[in-house]
């Protein structure tokens, strides 16, 4: 009930603020509402309402609510949404394709030539929508990896950051310690959330399942596609971290930066705690990035949750072939730049880490080059309808398994699996 008086309340607030248009000719676009990225999206609309008159855009940040995703679904029920929106969470896209609110952008003229001149292959088919259409541009990414105190690590004997389970085991076993002798484990080689929220998992079970399949499906042809040995062993790993206390069962969040404490030595993150370490870091604190842990036997490159948002255009639209226009301009080559410039986001673009007009920017910033180079090996999510609901599933088998260890690996994939095929018997 309390849902749904809340999503009553951001309807009345849209409903309030409708886009009103002040020229005929005139785009809306919303961005999301971080910080940089307002400063970016006012930066490009700024520089296109300078260097244009055919017709003009129109800024503003998703309005504040409980989070971008409800204020959006809010927007669609009061017809009150933006012609363009940039932030929008790959695996959301295809409900919005089949309620038939988006505009299906390969049949705007010249999309697909421009798709496949700034996009791999595997990433248009990534994003191709059920039906054959395409209704999202693939924007940025922010690639989840294992961050690592180099210090903490040079001091344990394998000296270098574990790339295996059996590795990372080994490293955890060195470093967990009961710090100040009371009998309780005060000291943890990494940390992620647990509580049982379907997108924490796209920061733990997610990459980690990911990494151990080159970048395999959850869903395929609308059934489960994770009861396999992969899965099975990433529960396997995650729930030995949490039974030989590497990893608390603890929630550490509400404590200052228990990483840069010294207090865990491994984080699964994302390129965003680049700019947050550099600024908070205690002095001689070292760190860096690796690859996310994979099984002993694993080959191949290791790939990762590419935490992609993508760009869609409303049908609302007046205009579609001038917000497309608009759009062409906004994901140029040099506009990508000034985007990484500005928000330390990776724009995603195939060969962005050897492209010349990135090199001094990554020069300049190393460990950003790490996460462009990793950005060849990254996947998003599949095109399924009930993708929340098989994370939601995902990781209520997580907790029961991983956290509290009352089901073994292999029952709690089945099951999940079991509950999986059961949304698509709706």
């Amino acid at each position: 009930m309390r849902k749904v008086i809340y999503l009553f309340l951001i309807l009345l607030f849209i409903s309030c603020s409708k886009n009103n248009r002040e020229f005929k000719n005139e785009i809306i676009y919303w961005s999301s509402n971080n910080t940089e990225e307002i400063e970016f999206a006012r930066y490009i609309v700024d520089k296109w309402n300078k260097e244009n008159s055919e017709f003009k855009v129109k800024f503003q940040p998703v309005p504040e609510g409980q989070s971008s995703e409800e204020v959006i679904l809010a927007a669609i029920v009061g017809k009150t949404t933006p012609d363009i929106y940039s932030n929008m969470w790959e695996g959301d896209v295809e409900n919005y394709a089949k309620a038939g609110i988006l505009v299906a952008l390969d049949t705007l003229k010249g999309f697909m030539e421009f798709l496949y001149e700034r996009c791999d292959s595997s990433v248009i088919e990534e994003v191709r929508s059920s039906d054959g259409h395409i209704y999202q541009i693939p924007w940025k990414i922010n690639p989840i990896m294992m961050i690592y105190n180099e210090n903490i690590i040079k001091s344990l004997s394998q000296k270098s950051p574990p790339k295996t389970y059996s590795e990372f085991f080994k490293a955890a076993e060195e470093f967990k310690k009961d710090t100040d002798g009371d009998g309780y484990i005060d000291r943890w080689f990494g940390y992620t959330e647990t509580i049982v929220t379907w997108w924490q998992r796209l920061f733990d079970f997610y990459p980690l399942y990911l990494a151990a399949t080159n970048g395999g499906s959850l869903v395929k042809n609308n059934k489960a596609a994770f009861n396999n040995q992969a899965a099975i062993n990433v529960f396997k790993f995650l729930q030995k971290l949490y039974k030989n206390n590497y990893f608390p069962k603890e929630r550490l969040s509400s404590r200052q930066d228990v990483f840069l404490d010294g207090i865990i030595a491994t984080r699964f993150t994302g390129p965003w705690e680049i700019s947050h370490a550099e600024k908070y870091k205690p002095k001689s604190f070292q760190y860096n990035f690796s690859t996310m842990p994979v099984p002993d036997n694993h080959n191949g490159p290791v790939y990762t949750y590419g935490d992609p948002k993508n760009i869609v255009i409303f049908k609302t639209c007046p205009n579609p072939n001038f917000a497309w226009k608009f759009l062409k301009y906004f994901l140029s080559e040099e506009n990508d730049l000034k985007f990484l410039e500005m928000t330390n986001q990776l724009p995603r673009r195939k060969n962005i880490d050897s492209n010349p007009l990135f090199r001094e920017f990554f020069l300049k910033n190393p460990k950003m080059k790490i996460f462009a180079e990793q950005a060849k090996f990254v996947k998003g999510t599949d095109q399924s309808l009930y993708l929340k609901e098989v994370f939601d599933i995902i990781s209520s088998e997580y907790e029961a398994c991983v956290i509290y260890g009352i089901k073994s690996p292999e029952q709690a994939i089945s099951d999940a699996e079991k509950s999986v095929n059961l949304l698509f018997l709706r």
